[in-house]
């Protein structure tokens, strides 16, 4: 038995473009220079109000970062719902899961920096939630990449972190994978650079949606 957990922006979804507009929307309320398109990318895995301050060159979260973290949630909905600012998945997820979510030697989850509410929103729209058995979000856990949200997982489902396997886009899920005793895989369709992903210790790269199931079947045999 093996426990897979999926962050959702950058590998799930491509929410970059919704993210960079809420952010922007966010930074300008409160009489901020609007961050850029890559600035917005670099943060994407983080917790919000961690990302903010970032963004914002600091080191820690402050009061500000905090209050911008509340505005930016006030109005992510609502921009959400505009036309054109919708999460697709990304190529080949459906069928992804679907292999997955019927493999009886697989427990699927997820471990995203996104809000509860922000994971309930993908998991309404595109059905995850018959496949997530456990999830862990930024409303119950410290940012990424503290490896409590895959431990956590792990002692939800009963399962070790050694049978344990992360599947994310960015950096921090890499290092939140390997901090808990986990493996991991990276994606090449996502936010963050390959070779980055190497370097912080991905045990493999997929190069599309099809090519998770073969991976997550070699890890740990």
């Amino acid at each position: 038995m093996k426990l897979v957990l999926f962050d959702c922006d950058g590998t799930l979804v491509d929410s970059a473009h919704l993210i960079h507009e809420v952010m922007e929307r966010t930074f300008r309320a409160y009489g901020l220079e609007a961050p850029s398109s890559q600035a917005t990318r670099s943060i994407i895995g983080l917790s919000l109000d961690l990302a903010i301050a970032r963004i914002r060159g600091l080191d820690e979260v402050n009061e500000q970062s905090q209050e911008m973290m509340f505005h930016y949630k006030s109005i992510f909905a609502a921009t959400r719902a505009e036309k054109g600012f919708q999460e697709p998945l990304y190529p080949g997820v459906p069928d992804m899961m679907t292999k997955l979510s019927s493999d009886d030697a697989l427990l699927l989850g997820a471990v995203t920096g996104k809000s509860r509410r922000g994971l309930q929103l993908v998991c309404d729209t595109h059905g995850f939630d018959r496949a997530f058995i456990v999830s862990r979000t930024a409303d119950d856990c410290p940012s990424k990449p503290h490896p409590a949200m895959v431990l956590e997982c792990c002692t939800d489902t009963g399962m070790d972190a050694r049978d344990t396997i992360v599947i994310g886009d960015s950096i921090y899920d890499i290092q939140m994978a390997k901090a808990a005793g986990a493996y991991a895989i990276g994606v090449s369709w996502g936010y963050g650079a390959v070779d980055d992903l190497r370097l912080h210790g991905a045990d493999a790269i997929a190069d599309h949606a099809r090519d998770i199931p073969r991976l997550v079947a070699a890890l740990g045999d």
